[in-house]
């Protein structure tokens, strides 16, 4: 993993999540802005998933268990998908608060995917 790139990914994920909760808590139901942020985040995870794949390739391979990465990689992929499908059936308040916090619960798997690929030894 790229360290810039995963501190960026972190901050988004994390920023769109109080995004959401905020505009949730305050009564906003689902519009451009938060399933726009959520769309953000599922980007920054679709390039993560290439640079994943290229790294071992040029270098930069994972110091932690592959599978485990993975894991993490794909379930942390599927969840803004499924927050904006869940705005899109439920046209409430607390969907937004939903992707909220599918937001930074992406921020932390994404930490978590970090550690896995640079801190641990397999």
């Amino acid at each position: 993993m790229i360290g810039w790139f995963t501190t960026a990914q972190v901050v988004v994920a994390a920023l769109a999540g109080m995004l959401c909760i905020a505009l949730g808590l305050a009564g906003r139901r689902p519009s451009d802005l938060s399933v726009g942020a959520l769309a953000l985040v599922q980007v920054l995870l679709i390039a993560q998933i290439v640079v994943a794949i290229v790294a071992p390739f040029v270098g930069n391979p994972p110091t932690g268990d592959l599978l485990e990465f993975w894991t993490y990689l794909v379930s942390a992929a599927l969840l803004p998908i499924a927050g904006i499908v869940w705005a899109f059936v439920d046209r409430s308040r607390w969907s937004v608060v939903v992707m909220g916090v599918l937001a930074l619960a992406v921020a932390v798997m994404v930490y978590r995917m970090h550690v896995i690929w640079t801190i641990q030894i397999a």
